[in-house]
């Protein structure tokens, strides 16, 4: 049996559950989805061939507001990864205090080998087959992983359609000028780097005397790269995917890294040119080795599962925190060990809501028609953000308990205490 995330998502909730004292309808309701879809996506390709896709969508708990939540292209795409995502953002909106719950969604197809034609044809096969539960007030999807803007006008375009009118609160990350909100692109990377840099607070660090080591070299690495470049930090290496060679490297340069630099030096799909990184003076290391580097904070920013019973102990003596920009970074076995180390760890459904919080601003101006400027949206996500970590990290210090259960016992009783007061469940 391999990694299971929606296990590990239950694994976390039951132990929270239980230093909470929930009740026992209140764990059947919260630990399992409220509803779940799994359905095939028959595509007419560009060659006229018909190819069947395997799509997903999960509804976890909608008892604080409609579900919100991004879909997924990605090969191999499975149901457990869409319910334990699904899962994460129920905590994610109520540990932020946004009013919404959690869903998401994927379909098992990799993009990179569609046209964008095909890729239109399958958005849109997907909000057929779903148009009946999604909605402004029902269940709003995103962006996520291999999806951008342009996917989500599609799916819009498609909802319009069936539903005879203009619903632009129906989906978000949208373009700016189609009915997304400005901000949006850095959100979830300026986040990380918001809670961050609280964190370095709380610990009487001063952040431009930092380094930092990153995986990943997507959308939320980068702007987590370049905000936290702002703040004076210093970036010592950071990995990415390798569309040729279907592996990680790392990109290492004691000197620091250049994001622009490796920015213009990489594909549409985000590959760095290992030869042109050389000549730039940046050494190639395998992809796992950016959990090595004797830096202060480690940012994983790209996939589930990276820091395991397996990996942990790779973590070098000079780690003070860890800043978790992807969604399920580390397994309960790691959390264990990174305890006793006594290493600082924002946890991931706190650390990364910068995009959903984003994601429900531009929500609400879509459902009022008036769109703030840019400045005033990432003035309201730092404040959001900021709030949401302190209130967490006092309750890490009122109760002597880690982060990620300060975050998971504010999220949950959150929304265990929407679910009493609908009547769901009992206390």
């Amino acid at each position: 049996m391999g990694f299971n995330p929606f296990e590990m998502a239950q694994q976390q909730f039951d132990a929270v559950a239980e230093k909470l004292g929930l009740s026992e309808s209140i764990r059947a309701l919260l630990r399992e989805p409220m509803r779940e879809f799994s359905f095939t996506l028959p595509v007419r390709m560009d060659d006229g061939s018909m190819k069947v896709f395997r799509g997903y969508r999960v509804q976890h708990n909608d008892g604080r507001g409609p579900c919100k939540g991004g879909i997924r292209f990605y090969p191999g795409e499975t149901i457990d990864t869409v319910r334990a995502l699904a899962t994460w953002m129920t905590w994610k909106c109520a540990v932020v205090d946004i009013p919404l719950g959690g869903g998401k969604g994927g379909i098992d197809c990799d993009p990179r080998v569609l046209s964008m034609t095909e890729q239109e044809r399958l958005c849109r096969a997907w909000v057929r087959a779903l148009s009946a539960n999604v909605g402004p007030v029902q269940d709003v999807p995103a962006p996520d992983m291999m999806t951008n803007g342009q996917h989500m006008i599609w799916m819009l375009d498609e909802y319009e359609t069936i539903h005879h009118g203009k619903f632009p609160g129906f989906i978000t990350g949208k373009p700016v000028g189609s009915g997304g909100s400005l901000g949006r692109t850095e959100a979830t990377g300026y986040g990380v780097i918001c809670t961050l840099h609280e964190a370095l607070k709380a610990l009487h660090i001063d952040i431009s005397t930092t380094t930092a080591s990153v995986q990943g070299f997507g959308n939320v690495a980068y702007y987590a790269c370049e905000r936290y470049l702002k703040l004076g930090g210093k970036i010592v290496s950071v990995s990415c995917w390798d569309n040729t060679d279907k592996k990680s490297y790392v990109y290492k340069r004691a000197t620091g890294v250049d994001i622009v630099e490796l920015k213009a030096i990489s594909d549409k799909f985000g590959s760095i040119d290992k030869n042109k990184a050389k000549e730039l003076g940046y050494e190639i290391l395998p992809g796992e080795c950016w959990l090595e580097q004797d830096v202060d904070i480690l940012i994983p920013a790209a996939l589930e599962n990276q820091i395991n019973k397996d990996t942990v102990g790779r973590i070098s003596n000079s780690v003070k925190v860890i800043a978790e920009g992807a969604n399920g970074p580390t397994t309960p076995e790691a959390d264990e060990v990174i305890k006793a180390r006594n290493i600082f760890v924002i946890p991931d459904f706190l650390c990364n809501a910068g995009g959903v919080t984003c994601s429900y601003f531009e929500q609400v101006q879509c459902n009022m028609n008036y769109f703030w400027e840019k400045d005033e949206v990432l003035e309201k996500l730092d404040l959001k953000m900021a709030s949401a970590f302190q209130k967490v990290h006092e309750m890490a210090v009122q109760k002597n308990v880690y982060m990620r259960d300060a975050a998971y016992m504010i999220a949950i009783d959150r929304v265990a205490s929407a679910c009493v007061a609908r009547g769901w469940a009992i206390r």
